[in-house]
Protein backbone atom coordinates (compact mmCIF):
# COMPACT_ATOMS: atom_id res chain seq x y z
CA UNK A 1 0.00 0.00 0.00
CA UNK A 2 2.91 2.60 0.86
CA UNK A 3 5.52 2.72 -1.58
CA UNK A 4 9.01 4.60 -1.14
CA UNK A 5 9.59 7.34 -4.24
CA UNK A 6 12.09 9.30 -2.58
CA UNK A 7 15.07 8.92 -0.41
CA UNK A 8 16.74 11.80 1.05
CA UNK A 9 19.77 9.24 2.83
CA UNK A 10 20.84 9.56 6.42
CA UNK A 11 19.60 12.47 8.57
CA UNK A 12 20.11 13.88 11.87
CA UNK A 13 16.80 15.48 13.64
CA UNK A 14 16.69 18.73 11.91
CA UNK A 15 16.22 20.43 15.41
CA UNK A 16 19.10 19.05 17.02
CA UNK A 17 21.94 21.63 16.82
CA UNK A 18 25.03 20.99 18.65
CA UNK A 19 26.98 22.70 21.23
CA UNK A 20 30.11 21.67 20.00
CA UNK A 21 31.64 18.97 17.90
CA UNK A 22 33.99 17.36 19.92
CA UNK A 23 34.40 13.83 19.38
CA UNK A 24 32.01 12.49 22.42
CA UNK A 25 29.31 15.11 21.07
CA UNK A 26 29.60 13.40 17.67
CA UNK A 27 29.78 9.71 18.97
CA UNK A 28 25.98 10.64 20.48
CA UNK A 29 24.53 12.34 17.51
CA UNK A 30 21.62 10.46 15.84
CA UNK A 31 20.42 9.94 12.69
CA UNK A 32 17.77 8.04 10.96
CA UNK A 33 17.22 7.19 6.95
CA UNK A 34 14.92 9.93 5.64
CA UNK A 35 12.40 7.98 3.01
CA UNK A 36 9.27 9.28 1.36
CA UNK A 37 6.46 7.03 0.68
CA UNK A 38 2.72 7.56 -0.61
CA UNK A 39 -0.17 5.51 0.15
CA UNK A 40 -2.60 4.59 -2.81
CA UNK A 41 -5.14 3.93 -0.75
CA UNK A 42 -5.70 7.30 1.29
CA UNK A 43 -2.72 9.47 -1.06
CA UNK A 44 -1.17 9.95 1.84
CA UNK A 45 2.50 11.08 1.79
CA UNK A 46 4.72 10.67 4.76
CA UNK A 47 8.33 9.43 6.16
CA UNK A 48 8.33 5.90 5.97
CA UNK A 49 9.47 4.85 9.42
CA UNK A 50 8.87 8.10 11.57
CA UNK A 51 11.34 9.27 14.92
CA UNK A 52 10.10 8.83 18.23
CA UNK A 53 8.30 12.16 19.41
CA UNK A 54 10.04 11.82 22.63
CA UNK A 55 13.53 12.17 20.94
CA UNK A 56 12.64 15.04 19.16
CA UNK A 57 10.17 17.58 21.43
CA UNK A 58 12.74 17.93 24.04
CA UNK A 59 12.77 20.79 26.94
CA UNK A 60 15.85 21.73 24.58
CA UNK A 61 13.45 22.46 21.55
CA UNK A 62 14.79 25.35 19.75
CA UNK A 63 11.99 27.09 17.40
CA UNK A 64 10.13 30.34 19.00
CA UNK A 65 7.31 31.21 16.59
CA UNK A 66 6.94 34.92 18.15
CA UNK A 67 10.79 35.52 17.08
CA UNK A 68 9.55 35.85 13.49
CA UNK A 69 7.98 39.49 12.46
CA UNK A 70 6.02 37.57 9.87
CA UNK A 71 4.65 34.58 12.07
CA UNK A 72 3.73 37.03 15.10
CA UNK A 73 1.39 39.16 12.46
CA UNK A 74 0.22 36.02 10.85
CA UNK A 75 -1.07 34.46 14.10
CA UNK A 76 -2.84 37.54 15.28
CA UNK A 77 -4.37 37.96 11.64
CA UNK A 78 -5.70 34.23 11.76
CA UNK A 79 -6.84 34.96 15.38
CA UNK A 80 -8.34 38.08 14.70
CA UNK A 81 -10.37 36.01 11.73
CA UNK A 82 -11.28 32.79 13.30
CA UNK A 83 -12.67 34.65 16.23
CA UNK A 84 -14.78 36.59 13.56
CA UNK A 85 -16.07 34.06 11.63
CA UNK A 86 -16.46 30.85 14.44
CA UNK A 87 -17.26 33.12 17.32
CA UNK A 88 -15.96 30.34 19.58
CA UNK A 89 -16.51 30.37 23.81
CA UNK A 90 -13.11 27.86 24.30
CA UNK A 91 -10.39 27.43 22.16
CA UNK A 92 -7.60 25.19 22.25
CA UNK A 93 -4.68 25.28 20.65
CA UNK A 94 -2.68 21.81 19.66
CA UNK A 95 1.26 22.34 19.53
CA UNK A 96 0.58 26.02 21.15
CA UNK A 97 4.90 26.74 21.07
CA UNK A 98 5.61 30.28 23.09
CA UNK A 99 1.38 31.58 22.80
CA UNK A 100 1.83 33.13 19.32
CA UNK A 101 -1.76 32.62 19.00
CA UNK A 102 -3.56 32.47 21.85
CA UNK A 103 -2.21 35.45 23.24
CA UNK A 104 -4.44 36.78 21.04
CA UNK A 105 -8.03 35.88 23.03
CA UNK A 106 -9.37 36.04 26.76
CA UNK A 107 -6.67 33.75 28.48
CA UNK A 108 -9.86 32.40 30.04
CA UNK A 109 -11.26 31.03 27.42
CA UNK A 110 -7.77 28.94 26.05
CA UNK A 111 -6.11 25.58 26.58
CA UNK A 112 -2.68 25.23 25.32
CA UNK A 113 -1.06 21.59 24.47
CA UNK A 114 2.47 21.81 24.48
CA UNK A 115 4.62 18.70 24.82
CA UNK A 116 7.63 20.78 25.20
CA UNK A 117 8.44 21.95 28.80
CA UNK A 118 10.61 24.89 27.92
CA UNK A 119 7.71 25.66 25.35
CA UNK A 120 5.05 25.13 27.95
CA UNK A 121 6.85 26.75 30.82
CA UNK A 122 6.39 30.27 28.94
CA UNK A 123 2.78 29.45 28.29
CA UNK A 124 2.11 28.33 31.81
CA UNK A 125 2.50 32.09 32.83
CA UNK A 126 0.01 32.88 30.78
CA UNK A 127 -2.91 30.63 30.97
CA UNK A 128 -3.77 26.50 31.49
CA UNK A 129 -1.39 24.55 29.98
CA UNK A 130 -1.02 20.66 29.70
CA UNK A 131 2.95 19.76 28.62
CA UNK A 132 2.19 16.61 27.18
CA UNK A 133 1.44 14.86 23.96
CA UNK A 134 -2.36 15.09 21.99
CA UNK A 135 -3.92 11.72 22.35
CA UNK A 136 -7.75 10.26 23.07
CA UNK A 137 -6.11 10.00 26.80
CA UNK A 138 -5.30 13.42 27.25
CA UNK A 139 -8.96 14.61 25.47
CA UNK A 140 -10.23 12.75 28.25
CA UNK A 141 -8.65 13.62 30.49
CA UNK A 142 -9.70 17.35 29.76
CA UNK A 143 -13.03 16.81 29.90
CA UNK A 144 -12.70 15.42 33.12
CA UNK A 145 -11.30 18.45 34.33
CA UNK A 146 -14.40 19.91 32.99
CA UNK A 147 -11.97 22.06 30.31
CA UNK A 148 -15.10 21.56 28.82
CA UNK A 149 -16.02 20.81 24.69
CA UNK A 150 -14.19 23.27 22.25
CA UNK A 151 -15.25 25.21 20.16
CA UNK A 152 -12.51 25.97 18.12
CA UNK A 153 -9.41 23.97 17.77
CA UNK A 154 -6.67 24.80 16.21
CA UNK A 155 -3.26 23.37 15.39
CA UNK A 156 -0.81 25.75 13.03
CA UNK A 157 2.81 22.77 11.67
CA UNK A 158 1.95 20.26 14.23
CA UNK A 159 -1.08 17.65 13.00
CA UNK A 160 1.67 16.80 10.33
CA UNK A 161 4.08 16.16 13.30
CA UNK A 162 1.78 13.34 14.98
CA UNK A 163 2.80 9.75 13.89
CA UNK A 164 -0.63 8.27 14.67
CA UNK A 165 -3.17 10.10 13.26
CA UNK A 166 -6.10 7.57 14.39
CA UNK A 167 -5.47 8.74 17.97
CA UNK A 168 -4.81 12.56 17.13
CA UNK A 169 -7.86 12.67 15.04
CA UNK A 170 -10.12 10.52 17.85
CA UNK A 171 -9.12 12.89 20.79
CA UNK A 172 -10.04 15.70 18.50
CA UNK A 173 -13.44 14.74 17.58
CA UNK A 174 -13.83 13.34 21.76
CA UNK A 175 -13.72 17.06 23.19
CA UNK A 176 -14.79 18.94 19.56
CA UNK A 177 -18.37 20.90 20.32
CA UNK A 178 -21.60 19.67 18.29
CA UNK A 179 -20.90 22.36 16.02
CA UNK A 180 -16.97 23.10 17.18
CA UNK A 181 -14.15 23.74 14.21
CA UNK A 182 -10.88 22.15 13.63
CA UNK A 183 -8.84 24.37 11.86
CA UNK A 184 -5.33 22.80 10.61
CA UNK A 185 -2.23 25.04 8.96
CA UNK A 186 0.24 22.93 7.51
CA UNK A 187 2.58 23.06 4.30
CA UNK A 188 0.87 22.08 1.21
CA UNK A 189 2.02 18.95 -1.00
CA UNK A 190 1.14 20.99 -4.26
CA UNK A 191 3.32 23.58 -3.49
CA UNK A 192 6.36 21.09 -2.63
CA UNK A 193 6.24 19.56 -6.02
CA UNK A 194 5.59 22.34 -8.09
CA UNK A 195 8.54 24.32 -5.92
CA UNK A 196 10.66 21.25 -5.50
CA UNK A 197 11.39 22.34 -2.16
CA UNK A 198 11.80 18.88 -0.47
CA UNK A 199 13.43 20.48 1.98
CA UNK A 200 9.80 20.37 3.58
CA UNK A 201 10.94 16.56 4.02
CA UNK A 202 12.30 16.50 7.84
CA UNK A 203 11.97 14.36 10.87
CA UNK A 204 9.18 16.49 12.15
CA UNK A 205 7.14 16.49 9.22
CA UNK A 206 6.07 13.00 9.00
CA UNK A 207 3.18 13.71 6.94
CA UNK A 208 3.12 16.26 4.41
CA UNK A 209 -0.75 16.58 3.36
CA UNK A 210 -2.49 17.09 0.21
CA UNK A 211 -6.53 18.77 0.56
CA UNK A 212 -7.21 15.11 -1.34
CA UNK A 213 -5.53 13.37 1.67
CA UNK A 214 -6.79 15.17 4.49
CA UNK A 215 -10.55 15.25 3.10
CA UNK A 216 -9.38 10.88 3.21
CA UNK A 217 -8.37 10.72 6.25
CA UNK A 218 -10.42 12.39 8.81
CA UNK A 219 -13.52 10.79 7.26
CA UNK A 220 -12.51 7.66 9.06
CA UNK A 221 -12.70 9.22 12.68
CA UNK A 222 -16.28 11.03 12.70
CA UNK A 223 -14.88 14.40 11.06
CA UNK A 224 -15.51 16.00 7.67
CA UNK A 225 -13.12 18.74 6.11
CA UNK A 226 -15.39 21.61 4.27
CA UNK A 227 -13.36 24.44 3.42
CA UNK A 228 -9.66 25.44 2.86
CA UNK A 229 -7.72 28.36 2.19
CA UNK A 230 -4.08 28.58 0.19
CA UNK A 231 -1.36 30.36 2.45
CA UNK A 232 2.00 31.96 1.59
CA UNK A 233 3.68 30.81 5.11
CA UNK A 234 6.37 27.98 5.26
CA UNK A 235 6.49 28.34 1.23
CA UNK A 236 3.01 27.67 0.66
CA UNK A 237 1.20 25.95 3.17
CA UNK A 238 -2.98 24.74 3.58
CA UNK A 239 -5.53 25.91 6.15
CA UNK A 240 -8.36 23.28 6.44
CA UNK A 241 -11.58 23.91 8.01
CA UNK A 242 -12.89 20.68 9.77
CA UNK A 243 -16.00 20.17 11.06
CA UNK A 244 -18.25 16.74 13.02
CA UNK A 245 -19.68 14.53 10.16
CA UNK A 246 -22.72 16.04 10.90
CA UNK A 247 -22.06 19.28 11.41
CA UNK A 248 -23.94 22.61 10.74
CA UNK A 249 -21.25 23.87 7.92
CA UNK A 250 -21.70 23.20 4.02
CA UNK A 251 -18.57 22.20 1.76
CA UNK A 252 -17.20 25.15 0.21
CA UNK A 253 -16.87 26.32 -3.71
CA UNK A 254 -13.23 27.18 -3.36
CA UNK A 255 -12.58 22.99 -1.40
CA UNK A 256 -14.19 21.42 -4.29
CA UNK A 257 -11.66 24.27 -6.39
CA UNK A 258 -8.26 22.77 -4.60
CA UNK A 259 -9.22 19.09 -5.26
CA UNK A 260 -10.14 19.54 -8.55
CA UNK A 261 -6.72 21.39 -8.98
CA UNK A 262 -4.59 18.83 -6.99
CA UNK A 263 -6.24 16.37 -9.10
CA UNK A 264 -5.05 18.20 -12.12
CA UNK A 265 -1.60 17.75 -10.98
CA UNK A 266 -2.23 13.64 -10.19
CA UNK A 267 -1.53 14.43 -6.35
CA UNK A 268 -3.80 11.15 -6.40
CA UNK A 269 -1.08 9.00 -8.77
CA UNK A 270 2.48 7.23 -7.88
CA UNK A 271 3.71 8.25 -11.01
CA UNK A 272 3.67 12.67 -9.99
CA UNK A 273 5.73 11.75 -7.41
CA UNK A 274 8.57 9.34 -8.94
CA UNK A 275 9.02 12.07 -11.49
CA UNK A 276 9.33 14.42 -8.46
CA UNK A 277 12.13 12.36 -7.17
CA UNK A 278 14.21 12.52 -10.47
CA UNK A 279 14.05 16.43 -10.20
CA UNK A 280 15.32 16.51 -6.44
CA UNK A 281 18.21 14.08 -7.38
CA UNK A 282 18.69 16.71 -10.27
CA UNK A 283 18.50 19.76 -8.21
CA UNK A 284 20.82 17.87 -5.56
CA UNK A 285 23.53 17.53 -8.44
CA UNK A 286 23.49 21.20 -9.78
CA UNK A 287 23.50 22.53 -6.16
CA UNK A 288 26.48 20.63 -5.12
CA UNK A 289 28.61 21.44 -8.69
CA UNK A 290 27.60 25.16 -8.34
CA UNK A 291 28.87 25.20 -4.66
CA UNK A 292 31.57 23.21 -5.34
CA UNK A 293 32.61 25.58 -8.81
CA UNK A 294 32.72 28.72 -6.68
CA UNK A 295 34.74 27.59 -4.23
CA UNK A 296 37.00 26.21 -6.51
CA UNK A 297 37.33 30.30 -7.60
CA UNK A 298 37.30 30.99 -3.97
CA UNK A 299 34.26 32.26 -3.25
CA UNK A 300 33.36 32.69 0.03
CA UNK A 301 29.79 31.57 0.48
CA UNK A 302 28.16 31.10 4.29
CA UNK A 303 24.07 30.36 4.53
CA UNK A 304 21.12 32.19 5.64
CA UNK A 305 19.16 30.47 7.97
CA UNK A 306 19.67 27.49 10.19
CA UNK A 307 16.54 26.26 9.74
CA UNK A 308 15.07 22.77 10.07
CA UNK A 309 14.85 22.45 5.80
CA UNK A 310 18.56 23.16 5.75
CA UNK A 311 19.52 20.67 7.53
CA UNK A 312 17.55 18.55 5.10
CA UNK A 313 19.79 19.86 2.08
CA UNK A 314 23.34 20.03 3.64
CA UNK A 315 22.90 16.59 4.53
CA UNK A 316 21.04 15.45 1.43
CA UNK A 317 23.88 17.12 -0.66
CA UNK A 318 26.96 16.55 1.20
CA UNK A 319 27.41 20.55 2.19
CA UNK A 320 29.67 20.60 4.79
CA UNK A 321 32.02 23.00 6.84
CA UNK A 322 34.61 22.43 3.82
CA UNK A 323 32.02 24.42 1.43
CA UNK A 324 30.04 26.53 3.67
CA UNK A 325 32.07 28.39 5.74
CA UNK A 326 29.15 29.38 8.33
CA UNK A 327 25.74 29.48 8.87
CA UNK A 328 23.61 32.87 10.11
CA UNK A 329 20.59 33.21 11.80
CA UNK A 330 18.79 35.33 14.03
CA UNK A 331 17.36 32.80 16.98
CA UNK A 332 19.49 33.69 19.73
CA UNK A 333 19.64 30.12 21.28
CA UNK A 334 21.06 28.85 17.84
CA UNK A 335 23.97 31.30 17.91
CA UNK A 336 27.03 29.77 18.89
CA UNK A 337 26.23 26.13 17.85
CA UNK A 338 26.77 24.34 14.92
CA UNK A 339 24.29 22.45 12.25
CA UNK A 340 23.03 19.00 12.96
CA UNK A 341 24.92 16.40 10.93
CA UNK A 342 27.14 18.89 8.91
CA UNK A 343 28.69 20.78 11.88
CA UNK A 344 28.97 24.13 10.08
CA UNK A 345 29.51 27.25 12.87
CA UNK A 346 26.10 29.10 13.83
CA UNK A 347 26.75 33.04 14.40
CA UNK A 348 24.94 35.86 13.88
CA UNK A 349 23.39 37.99 10.77
CA UNK A 350 25.34 41.07 12.53
CA UNK A 351 28.76 39.37 12.70
CA UNK A 352 28.80 37.05 9.46
CA UNK A 353 26.64 39.43 6.72
CA UNK A 354 30.28 41.56 6.35
CA UNK A 355 32.07 42.45 3.24
CA UNK A 356 34.14 39.28 3.15
CA UNK A 357 31.21 37.41 1.85
CA UNK A 358 30.50 36.42 -1.45
CA UNK A 359 27.35 34.38 -1.84
CA UNK A 360 24.69 33.39 1.02
CA UNK A 361 22.57 30.11 0.53
CA UNK A 362 19.32 30.59 0.85
CA UNK A 363 18.42 28.28 3.97
CA UNK A 364 15.45 30.47 4.93
CA UNK A 365 14.08 31.10 1.42
CA UNK A 366 11.06 31.00 2.68
CA UNK A 367 11.15 34.49 4.17
CA UNK A 368 12.78 35.52 0.88
CA UNK A 369 11.21 38.99 0.67
CA UNK A 370 12.45 39.44 4.61
CA UNK A 371 15.96 38.79 3.86
CA UNK A 372 15.98 40.72 0.64
CA UNK A 373 14.89 44.03 2.43
CA UNK A 374 17.15 43.96 5.19
CA UNK A 375 19.95 42.74 3.54
CA UNK A 376 19.56 45.17 0.46
CA UNK A 377 23.53 46.46 1.14
CA UNK A 378 24.54 42.91 0.31
CA UNK A 379 22.79 43.00 -2.82
CA UNK A 380 24.14 46.21 -3.61
CA UNK A 381 28.19 46.02 -3.38
CA UNK A 382 27.83 42.76 -5.47
CA UNK A 383 26.66 39.79 -2.86
CA UNK A 384 24.94 37.05 -4.17
CA UNK A 385 22.09 34.73 -2.73
CA UNK A 386 22.15 31.19 -3.96
CA UNK A 387 18.83 28.90 -3.85
CA UNK A 388 17.20 25.68 -4.98
CA UNK A 389 13.76 26.62 -5.11
CA UNK A 390 12.17 26.28 -7.51
CA UNK A 391 15.54 25.26 -8.46
CA UNK A 392 19.01 26.19 -8.38
CA UNK A 393 20.44 29.80 -9.11
CA UNK A 394 21.72 32.45 -7.86
CA UNK A 395 20.30 35.62 -7.36
CA UNK A 396 21.28 39.15 -7.80
CA UNK A 397 18.76 41.46 -6.92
Amino acid sequence: MNKVFLNLGRQPLANSFLKNIKKNTLKNEFFYNLKICFNKKNYLVSIKKPVNPKKQYTDKYAHRASESKTMRAAFKNVAKKLFKRFKPKKIMEIGSNDGVFLKNFNKKAVTAIEPCKNLAKITKKMFKTYDEFWNLKLSKKLINQKRGKMDLIFSANTISHIPNLEETFKGINNILSKDGVLVIEDPSLLKVITNNSYDQFYDEHVYVFSVISINNIVKDYGLRLFDVEHLSTHGGSNRYYICKKNGKYKKSLRLEKAIKNEKSYKLHKIESYLKFSKRVNLSRKNLFKLIKRLKRNNKKIISYGATYKSTTVFNYCSLNSKLIDYVTDTTLNKQGKFTPGTHIKIISPEQGMNNTVDYAFLGAWNFKKEIFKKEKNFLKRGGKFITHVPKVMTISK
